[in-house]
């Protein structure tokens, strides 16, 4: 496992900090909101010339939220990032598709409003690919995001510009959401932490209520800060069908809680589900092995996935139709090809075919229950390989086998998004071109606090300064 490489840092002092290290400093009154949002614009223009992760700042807005913020509040002022996907109150949101460039609404979606009761100061939107679809944030709209440690370099999606703008000092947090490891590849691609929960747990998902498969979620540059920012999301509120009260313990409380035995089960392939590069199962299995033991067991396992790539294509087929018969064609009809492709998938469908997964997917659930009762987590890669340079859309071929689309290379978020378990991608290495390397933690059913926990003992022993970055040049 390669070192990590020599990096610098030239922005504001504040965008230093962690999200608790700076909620601390305004909760005593030693920083205020607008020394924060201030850093944060002075920060976006250093580094949006050489990475685009904040595509729309709302400066005015940010200010005038910052003078009614109530520092006793969880984030107490923070400025943070909302992806681009998500409506933000007089705030254009393009959702990356050309129909919708100029588009400003006069609503915000629940979870920004929920965020904004507890003290997040909305700075601007980050960056996505068009709709959410696909792991290379590049669109129409804004453009291509950029991997910081090497701009040449595909930053991951479909939370790219959430994740970068973490990892350079942009943000102290930022939202992102996850249907196809939109959390979880970016979060490992930049070297930040990226938490799918549970279906219910933060407020909202995709545009229809009931589907349990896209949730939205916390990033951020730590563990410790993804938890509070969690909880920053968590709560039942009614117009979210699946969402549910949270926990008595806090998510932050329980992440720092003593851990006792850790558990772990590693799949280097998912039983056979996923290819992964040689240099990707060496680096992760190097990086485990050094954590392993002083209570943390590691034993490699097999978790009963059959069928899980047919299903999880089939679902997320019918959603992405379900969503397009409802959206005019005005819009539609220009999307990209593999979006149009994704859409023409799921009119494709048969009921055989819907009622399969449906059945399929609730016997995997109960196969990767049984099978987690003997870890507290699944360790797994979060991709086969390590970041493509930006300008190709998707590989051809991981490991040797063939892609047929670009879902080929995200199978490994199969698991947790079929099974609706929550899943952390923690920094653990590097490869010997020096771009970061994430593990997937997939946890038990409704296991956020037990995964936190786990993931933050093993952040402790990795040792890695999670601290942002100049971007490197490519």
């Amino acid at each position: 496992m390669a070192p990590a490489p020599e990096t610098t840092f030239t922005g504001p002092e504040l965008c230093r900090l962690t999200a608790r290290q700076a909620i601390a400093a305004l909760k005593a009154g030693d920083v205020t909101p607008a020394e924060l949002i201030e850093a944060s614009l002075t920060r976006i223009a250093q580094t949006s010339p050489a990475i685009n992760a904040m595509v729309a700042t709302c400066a005015e807005r940010a200010h005038e939220a910052a003078k009614t913020a109530d520092p006793s509040s969880l984030l107490a002022g923070l400025p943070i990032g909302i992806k681009d996907l998500t409506p933000v109150k007089g705030v254009r949101t393009t959702w990356g598709t050309p129909a919708l460039a100029d588009f400003i609404p006069d609503a915000s979606d629940p979870l920004v409003l929920r965020l904004e009761s507890r003290g997040g100061v909305v700075i601007g939107k980050t960056n996505t690919p068009e709709m959410g679809a696909g792991a290379n944030t590049f669109n129409p709209v804004y453009g291509p995001t950029l991997n910081p440690w090497n701009t040449a370099m595909n930053a991951g999606g479909s939370s790219g510009g959430a994740a970068v703008g973490l990892a350079t000092g942009e943000t102290w947090l930022s939202h992102g959401s996850d249907l196809g490891g939109s959390l979880r590849t970016p979060a490992s691609f930049c070297g930040i932490v990226g938490l799918r929960p549970s279906p219910g747990v933060a407020l909202g998902g995709g545009p229809d209520s009931f589907d349990p498969m896209p949730v939205q979620g916390p990033m951020a540059r730590n563990v410790a800060d993804c938890a509070l920012f969690l909880d920053a999301m968590a709560g039942y509120d009614p117009v979210s069908a699946l969402s549910y009260p949270a926990p008595a313990q806090s998510y932050l409380d329980a992440c720092l809680a003593p851990s006792g035995a850790i558990r772990i089960g590693f799949s280097a392939d998912l039983g056979g589900l996923a290819p992964v590069t040689p240099e990707m199962e060496r680096i992760l299995r190097a990086g485990l092995a050094a954590l392993s033991g002083e209570g943390v067991t590691l034993q490699d396992c097999r978790p009963p996935l059959k069928g899980a790539d047919t299903c999880f294509r089939t679902l997320r087929a019918l959603g992405f139709w379900a969503q397009a018969r409802k959206t005019p064609d005005r819009i539609t009809r220009q999307y990209k090809p593999t979006l149009q492709q994704n859409i023409a998938d799921g009119r494709a469908l048969t009921t055989e075919d819907v009622a399969e997964a449906i059945t399929t997917r609730t016997r995997i659930y109960h196969d990767m229950r049984g099978f987690l009762s003997g870890f507290d987590v699944l360790a797994c890669p979060v991709s086969g390989l390590p970041p493509l340079p930006q300008s190709v859309e998707y590989p051809t071929e991981v490991a040797g086998v063939p892609c047929r689309d670009y879902l080929d290379w995200l199978v490994f978020a199969y698991p947790a998004t079929l099974c609706g378990l929550p899943a952390l991608s923690l920094p653990l290495g590097f490869t010997d071109t020096g771009l970061p390397v994430g593990i997937q933690l997939i946890g038990q059913p409704r296991g956020e606090a037990r995964l936190l926990q786990v993931a933050r003992v093993l952040e402790e022993r990795i040792g890695f300064a999670q601290r942002p970055i100049d971007p490197i040049p490519g």
